[in-house]
C-alpha cells in the first residue's frame, strides 16, 4: 500500500511587533510621558508665585482694629505647587496637586486638588476635591490673571460653595460659543468638621455671542445655593462667615467680615460680562448674596450683601489674552516674541487696572443690634504691570489703594475704619 504523504509541519505564528516605546516631550515647560498610542498620559507641573510686598499705614490707628493696624511687610509663597495630571484609557482625566504656599504664612503641604474626570463628548463629569465652576474670574487660571489676588467679592463668593479643595461632583457640557456647567459640593478636603458637612449647589452658564479675529464678546450668569451650611454644634449650629482679604495676602488678616450668622441657608447670583479687541481686555462682574437667617428673633430681618468689580488690561507689545474654550474665562497672553536680548527680543508686556467693592453691611445703623450686621465696605483700587518673558515666567509689580470703612460690630464708638496703600512684586514660573 502506499503511504500517504506526510503533512506539512504547522507555521509558527509571526513574532508580535514590539509596540514603540512611550514618548517623552517638553511644551511651554511641561514634561509629559504618553504610551505609544496616546492613551495614557502623565504631565508634571510646578508652580513657584512669591510675593513681595510693602504696606504703607498710618500711625496711631485705634486699638479696635486689632493685628489690622500693622500689616505684615514682607514675603511669602501665595503658592507654591507640585503635581501631575493626565489620561488613562483615553477618556479619563486625572489631576493630583499639592500646595506648600499660603496665606501670610507658608504652610505644610496640603491636597489642593485630586479629581477623576470622565469625558464623553460634549459631557465632562469630574468627581473629588476641585474648584468646581462658578464665575468668570473664578475660572480663570491665577498663572496667567491681570493680578496677583482675583477680586475680593469674586474671591468671597467662590469660597462659600465652591473654591480649591471643595468635595464636588460635577456635569459640564460647552458648544463652540456657549458652556453650562452644574455642581453638588460638599465640604473642603482638609478642613476639620465635627459634625454635617456643608451641602450646596453651584451653577454657571456663558454664552460668547461674538469670537472674531478683533472682538470677542462674552456674557455670563452664576448662582449658588447653600441648602445646609456645616454643623458645629450637637443639636444644632450652623454659622455662616462672609469675609475675604483685601487683595493682597502677604498678610492674610481679614478687615472685612460678617462675623458668624446662624443661617438657614444662603444664595448668591451673579452676572458676568466682557469685551476684547485685540490688546485690550474688560471684564467685570456683580454678585448678590442674601442669608436666610435660622431662628430669628422678632425684628430681625434677613441680610443681602453684595459687590461689583471692573477690571482691564492691555498688552502694550499687541499680542491678545487667550480664551478658554474649556472655562470660558481668560487666560495669559501668548508671547509672540519670547525674551532674547540679543535678538531684541522683550516679551510681553501688559498695563492692568481693577476697581472692586465688596459690601458686607446690612442695616449696620439699626437701633436693633441683632438687626444690624457690620461687616464693613471696603473698596480697592489697583494699577499694575505684568512682563511675561516667556510662557512660563511672569513678573508682576502692583498698587493698591484700600478703603475699608466699619463701624464697630461691637457697638463702640471708634470704628474700624482706615485706608492705606500698598505695592507687591510676584515673582513667578509655572509649567
Amino acid at each position: 500500500a502506499q503511504l500517504a504523504a506526510a503533512a506539512p509541519a504547522p507555521k509558527a505564528p509571526p513574532a508580535a511587533s514590539p509596540l514603540p516605546a512611550a514618548t517623552v516631550s517638553i511644551a511651554a515647560g511641561r514634561p509629559t510621558i504618553a504610551s505609544a498610542d496616546g492613551a495614557f498620559t502623565a504631565t508634571l507641573h510646578g508652580v513657584m508665585q512669591l510675593d513681595t510686598a510693602h504696606y504703607f499705614q498710618d500711625k496711631g490707628l485705634p486699638a479696635v482694629i486689632g493685628n489690622g493696624r500693622d500689616l505684615n511687610s514682607g514675603s511669602n509663597f501665595r503658592r507654591a505647587r507640585l503635581g501631575v495630571d493626565g489620561r488613562f484609557f483615553k477618556s479619563f482625566d486625572y489631576s493630583i496637586l499639592l500646595d506648600f504656599g499660603g496665606n501670610g504664612t507658608d504652610g505644610p503641604g496640603m491636597l489642593q486638588e485630586l479629581f477623576v474626570q470622565y469625558n464623553y463628548a460634549p459631557f465632562k463629569v469630574r468627581a473629588g476635591a476641585f474648584a468646581p465652576n462658578v464665575g468668570l474670574n473664578d475660572a480663570g487660571s491665577t498663572n496667567g490673571s491681570l493680578f496677583p489676588e482675583r477680586p475680593a467679592i469674586a474671591e468671597m463668593v467662590r469660597g462659600l460653595a465652591a473654591a480649591d479643595r471643595r468635595y464636588a461632583l460635577q456635569v459640564q457640557t460647552a458648544g463652540e460659543n456657549w458652556l453650562l456647567s452644574a455642581a453638588a459640593t460638599g465640604g473642603k478636603s482638609g478642613d476639620a468638621q465635627t459634625f454635617d458637612e456643608q451641602q450646596a449647589y453651584v451653577g454657571r452658564a456663558a454664552f460668547a455671542p461674538v469670537k472674531s479675529k478683533d472682538w470677542l464678546l462674552h456674557l455670563g450668569v452664576n448662582g449658588g445655593y447653600i441648602a445646609t451650611p456645616a454643623q458645629t454644634a450637637v443639636g444644632g449650629g450652623y454659622p455662616l462667615t462672609l469675609t475675604e482679604r483685601p487683595e493682597l495676602r502677604v498678610d492674610g488678616t481679614q478687615l472685612v467680615s460678617t462675623g458668624a450668622l446662624d443661617a438657614r441657608n444662603l444664595r448668591h447670583l451673579g452676572a458676568e460680562l466682557a469685551v476684547q479687541h485685540k490688546s485690550l481686555l474688560i471684564q467685570s462682574e456683580v454678585f448678590d448674596v442674601a442669608v436666610e437667617r435660622r431662628n430669628a428673633a422678632a425684628g430681625v430681618s434677613d441680610p443681602k450683601f453684595g459687590g461689583w468689580y471692573v477690571e482691564g488690561g492691555l498688552v502694550l507689545t499687541g499680542e491678545s489674552r487667550r480664551y478658554n474654550a474649556a472655562t470660558f474665562a481668560f487666560d495669559a497672553p501668548a508671547i509672540a516674541h519670547p525674551f532674547d536680548p540679543k535678538a531684541g527680543q522683550w516679551g510681553a508686556w501688559e498695563l492692568a487696572a481693577r476697581y472692586s467693592v465688596l459690601d458686607l453691611n446690612h442695616h449696620e445703623t439699626a437701633l436693633l443690634a441683632a438687626d444690624r450686621v457690620r461687616g464693613g465696605e471696603q473698596t480697592i483700587w489697583s494699577a499694575g504691570v505684568n512682563w511675561f518673558p516667556n510662557s512660563v515666567t511672569k513678573f508682576s509689580l502692583d498698587y493698591l489703594d484700600v478703603d475699608i470703612d466699619r463701624l464697630d460690630p461691637a457697638g463702640g464708638v471708634l470704628p474700624l475704619s482706615q485706608g492705606y496703600q500698598a505695592v507687591n512684586l510676584r515673582s513667578q514660573f509655572a509649567f
